[in-house]
């Protein structure tokens, strides 16, 4: 039987999360201490690499289909990749529609430039903070009420940017 096998790093911060939520979400679950054994071995430098399988008799359900997402006055639909401000479409390119969903489903939580360009783009491009910024500049003029002064995307300074998680 041919298996495809994927190969992700995960960062020091990831491995952290993955650890904090596993304990939460499923103490007791031996999969899941088994898992967190395998963090615990990779966060410690005893393995370089962890491989995992899905067992033979496990299904993953179908996926949800992904709602559209309301912020405040910006409605965002993954779907038809459209944003809609107070009941007028918002023309946006692919990035920054990509950059604003992204954000958005993770409102409230702070991301560098790096991660944000991790997130969304694909391939051999370029990292460059000024890159970032101004598509975030660009965003801000096609969403915000007044983009001198951000209700959506937020700068954090000194770290990144964050979609308001108040709204």
């Amino acid at each position: 039987m041919k298996k495809n096998i994927g190969f992700v790093s995960l960062d020091a911060s990831l491995v952290r999360w993955l650890q904090e939520h596993l304990h939460a979400v499923a103490p007791n679950m031996a999969a899941a201490q088994d898992l967190q054994e395998g963090l615990e071995d990779l966060a410690s430098g005893k393995i370089h690499s962890l491989m995992l399988e899905l067992g033979e008799e496990d299904t993953f359900p179908m996926p949800l289909p992904v709602a559209e997402l309301r912020c405040g006055e910006l409605v965002i639909d993954p779907k038809a990749r459209s944003v809609w401000r107070s009941g007028h479409e918002v023309s946006l390119t692919p990035k920054e529609f990509d950059i604003l969903y992204f954000l958005a489903r993770n409102r409230g939580e702070v991301f560098t430039k790096e991660q944000i360009y991790q997130a969304v783009w694909e391939g051999d491009y370029m990292l460059d903070d000024s890159n970032i910024m101004a598509f975030i500049r660009k965003l801000r003029k096609k969403i915000e009420p007044n983009p001198d002064a951000p209700e959506y995307i937020q700068t954090i300074w000194g770290i990144g940017y964050r979609f308001n998680g108040q709204i």
